[in-house]
This record gives structure tokens, sequence and C-alpha cells, in this order.
């Protein structure tokens, strides 16, 4: 059992994330920088239409939108009662048990470093075409995506309000320029007119609409962070539920109008036609007639720093996961320690850059795609980690409610959570049924059994992990979803 720290020399494991530097507003640009609007327009809009063949995303959107909404009012209210940088993982400890929680937390750092690393592939295939026509030049995509990788690990460690500040600049720039091509959709509409056949109801009541449901899911990836840094943030009681309420609502009505908009443009028998020709170019090429090359231009450059504005919140992520775990030694001590001047979680940021170097090297070695085999099937492979971890915590905000009340009413407690879950499941099934057209492989490709079943194994491995513990190192066992508390845990244990 690990020495007991003396009165004299603090534990640096019982340091907490530095505390008080991040309002709601900060807290709401980490979230929607992760989310990467400018990436999910571009990128994620088109390949649902061009994917599926159906018309009723902008539909979607909302109805996801409205889902997560709901599940959020379980999910802050047990926020309320436990500030910890786990989230999933502390929620679900709390909720489903020690076991539960730390096969979640497996979950979680694979879903989370498939997501950042994933952006790199992207950045690097989308900043190449940029420095070529600046310079050029056309150098190696993984020459780009390390440049943005050191700026990334320096960002990594360095104080969180400082990341905060950066990311809301890039994330202003780059709602500010969708905005703009929105309005130019719907200011030129095509014959067709302003028509509202893609908000109906009814585009949704087709068949093939769980591929598109579980693509609109994607977009929403990062609502759930506000929680991350609720150690970090003035009053989380507040901080945390504002933040959380107002990303699904910017989310989903941002997402919702976009595309929309781009029916509006194109109209709406000729959105999927369009979409399968131009791919993640369809914004540009529409904006393009409609706004002149220059404003193009400016906005192919903030596509480039939305992928960037991306990597760096989910770096944060990612990073305070690792120190969760640490913190409470289910993960090497040395990862629940930070930075002494800046609060950051240097072990865990550092392990997050060295994932992300190598991955970048081994796709330049072995010649991959970095667009498809690393950011698209990454995003997508994180993307249903994150709606697994959602739905479990749906489960577990249930679970420990009735255990414990809390002072909270029916309506927190389980009006919301139960209906909540149940549509989370429906689409975890429906996630499952179609991850081979998520994907946009052919059925029966390994592919699209091999990425899903990675997420079993890490869980019966954190399950065994948690059955080792509990034998083994009890005191350990004892701290698994306490968070800032475990330290004194384990002075009680001693």
């Amino acid at each position: 059992m690990p020495v007991a720290p003396s009165p004299t020399r603090p534990d640096p494991i019982a340091g907490a994330l530095a505390a008080d530097r991040l309002g709601a507003p900060s807290v709401v640009y980490f979230v929607l920088s992760a989310a990467a609007p400018l990436t999910v327009v571009a990128g994620v809009v088109t390949t649902a239409y061009a994917v599926t063949g159906i018309t009723g995303l902008p539909v979607a959107f909302l109805a996801v939108g409205a889902v997560l909404a709901v599940f959020a009012v379980g999910y802050v209210a047990m926020a309320r009662h436990m500030a910890n940088a786990g989230a999933f993982y502390t929620y679900i400890s709390r909720g489903l048990g020690r076991p539960a929680g730390i096969a979640a937390a497996w979950v979680a750092l694979i879903a989370y470093n498939a997501l950042q690393v994933g952006l790199y592939g992207a950045f690097g295939a989308a900043a190449t075409p940029l420095v070529e026509r600046w310079t050029g030049v056309s150098p190696p995509w993984w020459l780009l995506s390390l440049v943005a990788w050191a700026l990334v690990s320096v960002l990594g460690v360095m104080r969180i309000d400082v990341n905060g500040r950066l990311l809301a600049v890039l994330l202003t720039a780059e709602v500010a320029v969708i905005l703009l091509f929105d309005v130019a959709d719907v200011a030129g509409p095509a014959p067709a007119g302003l028509s509202l056949e893609t908000l109906s109801p009814g585009a949704l009541f087709v068949p093939g609409v769980g591929a598109l449901l579980i693509t609109a899911t994607l977009g929403f990836v990062g609502f759930e962070s506000a929680v991350v840094f609720s150690e970090e943030s003035r009053d989380p009681r507040r901080t945390v539920p504002t933040a959380t309420y107002a990303s699904i609502a910017i989310i989903a009505g941002l997402y919702a109008l976009s595309a929309w908009a781009m029916t509006v443009a194109t109209g709406p028998a000729h959105i999927v036609e369009a979409a399968r020709r131009d791919g993640a170019e369809t914004i540009f090429v529409i904006a393009a007639t409609q706004l002149g090359s220059a404003v193009v231009d400016i906005a192919r450059t903030l596509f480039v720093t939305s992928l960037f504005a991306a990597m760096i919140s989910f770096h944060n992520t990612t990073a305070r996961y690792f120190f969760a775990l640490g913190r409470e030694r289910v993960l090497p001590a040395v990862f629940g320690r930070t930075r002494p001047r800046t609060g950051a979680p240097k072990a865990g940021s550092i392990a997050q850059s060295v994932l992300g170097f190598l991955v970048i090297v081994g796709y330049a070695v072995l010649g991959l795609d970095p667009l498809v085999q690393l950011f698209f099937y990454g995003g997508t492979f994180g993307g249903f980690g994150v709606l697994l971890l959602v739905f479990a915590t749906s489960i577990a905000v249930i679970a420990f409610f009735s255990r414990e009340p809390s002072g909270e009413d029916v309506w927190r407690r389980l009006a919301a959570p139960v209906p909540a879950a149940a549509a989370l499941a429906v689409m975890v099934v429906l996630a499952v049924i179609n991850f081979p057209t998520v994907l946009g492989v052919p059925e029966g490709d390994p592919l699209a059994w091999i990425l899903p079943s990675v997420y079993g194994v890490a869980a019966v491995v954190g399950v065994v992990w948690a059955m080792v513990l509990r034998s083994g190192q009890p005191a350990v066992y004892s701290r698994v979803g306490l968070g800032a508390k475990a330290a004194t845990v384990h002075d009680l244990a001693r």
C-alpha cells in the first residue's frame, strides 16, 4: 500500500485541478469547440445527406437535441452533488457500482482519444490545399498535423482559461461564417423557394432513419463535457447546468438551421445529389455562387481552425479523464498530478500527446488515408463510444436518485431520466444495426463489428480490473468515484 503523505508535505495526488478559472461562457466555448460547428456543417451534414439519401436531417437534429435536453435534466441534477472531472466514469460508478464505473472509464478513454486523434487526420487533409494555394508548396498531410499536434501539446499543459480565451476567438469566427452562409442560402433560394419540407416530423418516418439519427447524434458529441470542467468552474452548481443546456440548444438550433438552409439553396429534391457530387465541398460550392471566392477562402481557413479548436477541447477533456483516474489510483498515481503553476493535468496531457504523435507517425509510415481511415473512422468510432456512455449514464442517474433522492424533485429524479433512457436505448440499438451504413462500408464488412466490439472488450477488462482492485487494494477500490474526496478516504483508511 502506498505510504501516507506527511502533514507537512501534501500528497500531490490529493491536489485538485485549478478552481474558479472558468465561467459559464468559457465552458460553453469548450463544449461547442468539441462539437466543431463548421466541421459538422461541412462534413457531417453533407455526409449524412450523401450516405443516407434522406432529406430529414434538419428535423433529426431537433429530435436528437430534444432527447439530449431531457437526458440533461437528470445529468446536471447529479452534477450538483458531485463535481468531478471524471464525469461519465464518476456518475456510472456512483449509480451502477464501481465495476461498471471502471468499465466506463476504459470506454471513455478509448472514445475520447479516438475523437481527438482522429481530428489530426482531418486537419492535415484540410490544411494541405490551403498551404499549397498560399505558398505553391504541397507539404505532406502528416507534417501539418504534427505542427498542430505540437501546438495542442503545449496548450494542454497551460492554464485552462488561456485555452478558453483562444477557443472563444476561434469559435466566434466559425459560427459567424456559418450564419453568413445560412443567410445567403435562405436569401437566394432554389426555384422550390423557402420549403419547410425537411423540417417536417414526417421526414423522419422513412426507411434508413436509424443511420440518419446516429449521424445527427455525432454532431452533438462534446455536449456532455461541461461536467468534465466542473472542478475548474466558478460556482459549478450553476455553471454546469447553464453551459449544458445552452450548448444543446445552440448545437441543435445551429445545425438544424444550416442543414435546412442548404436544402433551401439547392431545393429539397436536389440536396442529396449535390452532397454526393461535392461531398464536404457542398457548403463551399453553394456559398461561392452567392458570396464570392474571397468569403469562401476565409471559410475554408476557418474550417481548419474549427478542427484545431476541437483538438484543443478534446485534448483537455481526455487529459482530465486521465487525471480523474490517476487521482483515485485506478490508473498509476502519476496521472493524478497537476502542473504546479497552471493546475493542468500534466501527465494526462502528455500521455494524450504521445498517443497522438504515435498515431500520426504510424498512419504516415503505413500510407493510410488521413481523412477516411483516421478522421472518419475515428470520429464515428469515438462518437459511438460516447453514445454508449450517455446511455449508461442515463441508467446510472435513475439508480442513483432511487437510492439518494438528495432533495431533487420527481422531474429530475424520474420523470425526465426514464424517457431519456428509453429513447437513448433505441438510439443505441439503431446505431448497432446501422453501423455499416454509418461507416460507409458494405454489410458484412469486418470493420462494422470489430469497432463496436472494442468497447465490449474494454468494458470486460474494466470489470476485471475492478475485481483485482477490490481484492488486492481495497483502499483504492473504496475511493472509486469520489474525486477530490479520494484523498480523505485514503487518510481515514490509514
